[in-house]
């Protein structure tokens, strides 16, 4: 995923790079799903090998095996060989390498979002739209795998929730409420800083955490303006001229010109602001929920005084969830077994491929498969995301529908942060910053 310096991915949590969000089948059975269009019209005992390609981190490989077993339960005449590729940048590479030299493996497990449409997707990937199985996937997910209106992968894990991490007993002491608007958040902080204790943790020495306000805003920016990303990539809206987008920088100052931020935030870590979080040091860490495993293997005694809000907007009424949407699955358009890859596809998209995905790794987030459910032993910070899923009220980040993020943002984010920038300043330099990436890359309107 795009949304953080994937350095700083790899050295938080490698689960980040399988979060996938499946969303499972109305009816939940797998054989038919497996045995409609996709392949329908194939030999259902002939035997044929796949191969899948990953890339290389402890959780991707899980998923891909988990799911490789489940299916050949369900496909027995169906093997399919993994390979795992690098991570990173490495993998970009590769697999960009690959496509264009006609050397793809039948199916692999790549980014949603910015990254795969950067790859040429209507060349090289075979379209899926139109498969049974894509009625198994929510809609929110399709635009962050789609071109054009065509639709190339299937979520293959959880989702990745950005928003905010609280202690509850801290919450319980105060007699505090979870918070539907910002000014609502405000007033909890100013009655936390009263109490003597740290309103929000800043663990800015990780710059990368920095950004989660400013992200994690993106659902409200699209209630308000449902345009902005179509805009912002055309070179029609910018973050410093849209009031809804200067919003979420104006977040981030106000946290700062409040002192509610710890003192040493500059010098804090990421591993020591779970730490302060989980010992009710510190109230509130903006977060993505990528941290819960983290959370639960370094605190297991006190994981469940961890609760989940999404980001509060200006008015309750559009309080929703800023969603980063898993690793997906696609196929190589060239493949010699495109009907068996559909098979294997439209078990990733179904309750039993969820499943199969759980029993070897709790999810960190809702899966985006129909009927899919999280298990019941995964923490309740990550059930408390399911209300935002079951209303609707969730959107994808806007690296997922834009194919535009300046790498200096967290560098930016921090300057806001710590009052060397104004939210207008950030936003402005953010804008330039946005400016020189989309020129590298081509977009047109740049």
């Amino acid at each position: 995923m795009h949304v953080i310096n994937k350095k700083r991915w790899a050295s938080i949590l490698s689960a980040f790079l399988v979060a996938a969000t499946v969303s499972a089948c109305g009816n939940g059975n797998t054989n038919e799903n497996a045995g409609t269009d996709a392949g329908q019209n194939a030999n259902a005992d002939k035997e044929v090998t796949l191969t899948l390609m990953t890339g290389n981190t402890q959780d991707t490989v899980n998923t891909a095996n988990a799911l490789i077993e489940g299916f050949k339960k369900v496909k027995p005449n169906i093997t399919i060989e993994l390979e795992t590729g690098p991570g990173g940048t490495e993998l970009d590479n590769l697999v960009k390498t690959r496509l264009a030299t006609g050397d793809m493996t039948d199916v692999f497990f790549y980014n949603s979002g910015s990254l795969m449409k950067a790859l040429n997707p209507e060349e090289y990937l075979l379209d899926v739209t139109n498969e049974s199985f894509m009625a198994n996937v929510i809609d929110s997910y399709k635009p962050t795998v789609a071109v054009n209106d065509k639709v190339y992968g299937v979520p293959a894990g959880s989702t990745v929730a950005g928003g905010w991490f609280y202690n509850k007993k801290v919450y319980a002491d105060l007699g505090l409420e979870v918070p539907k608007t910002w000014a609502e958040l405000i007033a909890n902080n100013e009655k936390i800083l009263a109490a003597g204790i740290t309103p929000v943790i800043g663990s800015f020495k990780d710059t990368w955490t920095s950004q989660i306000v400013v992200l994690a805003d993106f659902y409200n920016v699209q209630a308000q303006v449902p345009t902005f990303a179509d805009d912002y990539t055309a070179h029609k809206a910018t973050n410093a001229g849209t009031p809804a987008a200067l919003r979420s920088f104006e977040k981030l100052q106000e946290l700062n010109d409040k002192g509610f931020y710890n003192k040493d935030k500059l010098a804090t870590t990421y591993d020591a602001g779970m730490k302060m979080l989980a010992e009710g040091k510190g109230a509130h860490y903006p977060m993505l929920s990528l941290a819960t495993p983290t959370m639960a293997q370094n605190f297991p005694e006190l994981i469940e005084n961890i609760g989940f809000f999404a980001q509060p907007s200006d008015d309750a009424s559009q309080n929703g969830l800023t969603v980063w949407m898993p690793t997906s699955a696609y196929i190589y358009k060239e493949s010699e077994h495109t009907e068996e890859a559909k098979q294997f596809l439209a078990y990733i998209a179904s309750v039993e491929g969820t499943q199969a995905i759980s029993a070897i790794s709790k999810p960190v987030g809702p899966y985006i498969i129909k009927d899919a459910v999280i298990p019941d032993d995964v923490p309740s910070l990550v059930k408390e995301m399911l209300p935002y899923f079951d209303s609707g009220k969730t959107a994808p980040a806007l690296e997922f529908v834009s194919p535009i993020k300046g790498p200096s943002l967290e560098q930016l984010t921090v300057e806001v942060g710590a009052g060397i920038k104004n939210a207008q300043e950030g936003a402005a330099a953010y804008d330039k910053d946005v400016e020189k990436q989309a020129k590298q890359l081509g977009m047109e309107g740049w």
